[in-house]
């Protein structure tokens, strides 16, 4: 598990110098982040595209997908989620600035963490992993964060075959006229900190 959750953050690990940049590197022996349910955690990032960055804990690394414009709570909002890959299971909680000319230079903050739940299953009704719900194509799960709650659903609506491999990120559930979407990112707090983007940037560090 170890070995392979390392091969996994080889391309992350390749794009940056972590002399220079205050993301974690992953340890060289990587080990579950605690105990219990699996983590999840999207963070805003203001690089050279404002996005949110979604991802779930799957064994021993965070699968992560560029959400440029966030997840939402309505279920009828259908939002665009491009996989960026694996990130080691640190990155929950980094928040600070990318220098400039680093991989992703930009500042971050954590928006939103907490576990989810799996919820998968085949058309037996049985439960299938949720590292084998994603090689098919659709995993769903029930988030307990802070701000997100419920069922979602990541469907992959385009294969690598094809282009840039695309999923879709939904909240599972009848549309609802009252539904709210994703705040502004440029106004929301980081649920760590309570710093906005602009107030992490002053500051300069993580």
């Amino acid at each position: 598990m170890a070995a392979e959750a390392a091969d996994r953050l080889r391309t992350y690990r390749g794009k940056r110098d972590f002399e220079r940049t205050h993301e974690p590197a992953g340890r060289p022996e990587p080990t579950p982040h605690g105990s219990g349910a699996p983590r999840f955690v999207v963070q805003i990032h203001d690089a050279r595209r404002l996005h949110f960055d979604f991802r779930l804990q799957v064994g021993d690394v965070l699968k992560s997908w560029a959400v440029p414009k966030g997840p939402s709570a309505d279920p009828g909002d259908k939002r665009l989620a491009v996989p960026t890959g694996d990130h080691p299971l640190e990155y929950e909680d980094f928040e600070g600035v990318i220098p400039g000319g680093e991989y992703g230079g930009g500042t971050v903050i954590v928006w939103d963490h907490g576990t989810y739940e799996p919820l998968s299953h085949d058309r037996g009704g049985r439960p299938v992993g949720f590292a084998r719900s994603l090689a098919h194509g659709h995993a769903t799960f029930r988030l307990h964060g802070t701000k997100l709650h419920g069922e979602y659903a990541l469907t992959r609506f385009r294969g690598a075959e094809d282009g840039e491999e695309a999923w879709l990120l939904v909240r599972k559930g009848p549309a609802r006229s009252d539904g709210h979407g994703t705040p502004d990112p440029r106004r929301a707090r980081s649920v760590r900190t309570g710093r906005t983007l602009a107030q992490v940037t002053a500051d300069g560090t993580d």
